[in-house]
């Protein structure tokens, strides 16, 4: 496990140091296509067979588990980090709007993805049961925070826009593992589950998250006040999410909202009462860095992935027909939430906000580790590569414009609107 760790941050730096010097793109994605550009070299390669190293490259990328690696060990850390940089006045002042789009939004684009993939698979003649295309609509509906997160720094987005978009992020997240669990354990289980069932487990699951997080953070919060040592309060904090996200996965709560929560705890409470200047300079130093080292190495791993994947025309041609369907899906379900909430609450929004959030609602490795923690067999299979397909779209095309997009739509618009 140490060789594959020291190789792929080894390959991370070579490669960020490469898009820094030369290619010049966002470095999660700069790195993740020169991940992907030299995959596809070596697959050719090895097609051709004038090199050996693709199998042994496919043997190593399929000795990591991309899940476990991502769901259990960087996903905490990323959460915690995103979190904490959140304007907790600012993202409390628009609770309802970040609230309905994270649970309501969610919810829709997973029954609605899923629909219509059941219909378009069977027109491909890959039909699956229709669970599994709920499975594929849970996971490919939420916007990555990991994504969103890294390209919103680049973007010049106006700051009421900006939380909305990172707010409903990183609670869609916690949302999306919620219920792809609840699908799961009924597509193995193979009865019938009732609503009120349903609605038990996930008020369970992500209340319970979020209360869990507040009370973690808020022990936290007391033992940095207690204190002052920045080396001991960065080592508190480091505790906070890893620990933390081990106890609630234990106790069966929501560990992506419980981060999200403790985060914004700590990242705005635990900073401003808690900490000196030294500590705050030092704490954010140290977790800009984690979470610039683990996007890297995430989006290398993505790009790298490509490897073990197999494809066919069938399943390309599914992924590239269901990108239009997950893209007019999140608009649809953005857009009526907001017309509603414009409508009838008289909630604010930035103009052409559901043009820019639609566009903005980035996928990423959370929707790929999901799919690969399907069990093995024909539904995971497609799934797998459908997913892949419309996460490359989402990081390459989505990602690489979101900022051309929002200059046009907010062109001479003031900066605070």
């Amino acid at each position: 496990m140490l060789d594959i760790i020291g190789l792929l941050i080894t390959l991370t730096a070579v490669f960020s140091y490469l898009n820094h010097r030369y290619i010049k793109l966002p470095t999660t994605i700069g790195v993740m296509v020169i991940a992907l550009v030299m995959s596809l070299a070596l697959v050719g390669l090895g097609e051709l067979g004038l090199i050996g190293i693709e199998q042994r490259v496919e043997r190593l990328i399929a000795s990591i588990d991309f899940y476990e690696l991502l769901m259990e060990g960087m996903l905490s850390l990323l959460l915690f980090a995103g979190a904490m940089h959140i304007d907790l006045s600012q993202l409390a002042a628009r609770k309802w709007p970040i609230g309905v789009l994270a649970t309501v939004g969610t919810l829709g684009s997973t029954f609605l993805v899923g629909a219509v993939a059941w219909y378009l698979f069977d027109f491909a003649g890959v039909p699956i049961p229709l669970i599994y295309c709920l499975l594929f609509g849970s996971l490919i509906s939420p916007t990555d925070p990991i994504a969103v997160l890294g390209i919103l720094k680049s973007a010049k987005v106006p700051p009421s826009l900006e939380v909305k978009i990172a707010g409903e992020s990183l609670f869609n997240d916690g949302v999306a593992v919620v219920v792809f669990t609840i699908l799961l354990g009924v597509a193995l289980s193979g009865e019938a589950v009732s609503a009120a069932a349903v609605a038990r487990l996930f008020a369970l699951e992500a209340l319970g998250g979020a209360a869990f997080g507040f009370a973690i953070g808020a022990l936290a919060y007391r033992m940095l006040k207690s204190i002052d040592s920045y080396h001991v309060e960065v080592l508190i904090t480091l505790g906070l999410a890893l620990g933390g996200y081990a106890l609630a996965h234990q106790i069966h709560v929501s560990g992506p909202i419980a981060m999200v929560v403790a985060g914004l705890l700590i990242g705005n409470h635990g900073r401003s009462f808690a900490m000196s200047d030294l500590t705050r300079r030092r704490l954010d130093t140290f977790w800009e860095i984690v979470d610039e080292i683990l996007n890297a190495v995430l989006f290398v791993l993505i790009g790298f992935e490509i490897i073990v994947l197999k494809f066919s025309t069938t399943t390309l041609l599914a992924g590239a027909a269901m990108v239009p369907v997950v893209l007019l899906a999140r608009f649809i379900c953005v857009g009526v939430p907001i017309t509603v909430m414009r409508d009838r609450f008289y909630f604010e929004f930035t103009p052409h906000a559901v043009k820019l959030l639609t566009w903005a609602g980035v996928r990423g490795g959370i929707s790929v580790a999901l799919a690969l923690s399907l069990p093995a067999g024909a539904e995971r299979d497609l799934i797998v590569s459908v997913t892949y397909v419309v996460v490359l779209f989402s990081i390459l095309v989505q990602g690489l414009t979101i900022g051309a997009a929002v200059k046009r739509a907010i062109a001479g618009m003031p900066r605070d609107a």
